[in-house]
């Protein structure tokens, strides 16, 4: 006969690891601090804050939900590689708060339209969906987004507040 309690006792082990991971908080860059340059490891699942060349936070994120290779066109569910800038922001965001990329670029256009299609566009770094931010870290978990780069509520908050339109964002594999 099985013995369930070992079983029992890992689950609730890591429930409560998952929990905690949730509820733990993570460093806070300066508030007077301006991010001036943005680089994102889509293998890593990192965007890392720079300023002045001085790293001053690693966000841990969630990607597209088919996160390998650059996004080509519009509903591939990639995450776009490359150089690009942040060109908006929205305080109203169905997700929370967001940060616009200027995907799709010349050659991003270029390349859909050699095979045919859309290149989309709305690619953001965002909060999690109005009404769901108590899930918190728990949505790195998996990546779930149709190809932006998705952070907490409150990360997307530090963020919002310090990066400028304007501010050159490169996307790596």
């Amino acid at each position: 006969m099985l013995n369930r309690k070992p079983i029992r006792l890992a689950l609730i082990v890591s429930l409560a690891g998952l929990i905690a991971y949730s509820f733990y908080p993570g460093t806070k860059p300066n508030a007077l601090v301006q991010v001036d340059k943005i680089v994102v490891y889509k293998s890593k699942r990192e965007l890392l804050a720079y300023s002045n060349g001085e790293l001053i936070k690693t966000y841990l994120i969630a990607l597209g939900s088919a996160p390998i290779g650059h996004k080509e066109f519009q509903g591939d569910m990639k995450t776009p590689e490359g150089m690009y800038v942040i060109n908006g922001k929205n305080p109203n965001s169905s997700y929370h708060k967001n940060l616009g990329i200027s995907y799709p670029n010349a050659e991003d256009r270029a390349n859909a339209k050699r095979l045919g299609k859309s290149p989309g566009g709305d690619i953001k770094i965002h909060g999690l969906a109005n009404g769901s931010g108590a899930i918190g870290k728990l949505h790195r978990l998996q990546d779930w987004t149709w190809g932006c780069i998705a952070v907490t509520n409150e990360e997307i908050d530090e963020l919002y507040s310090a990066v400028a339109i304007g501010t050159p964002i490169e996307i790596k594999p």
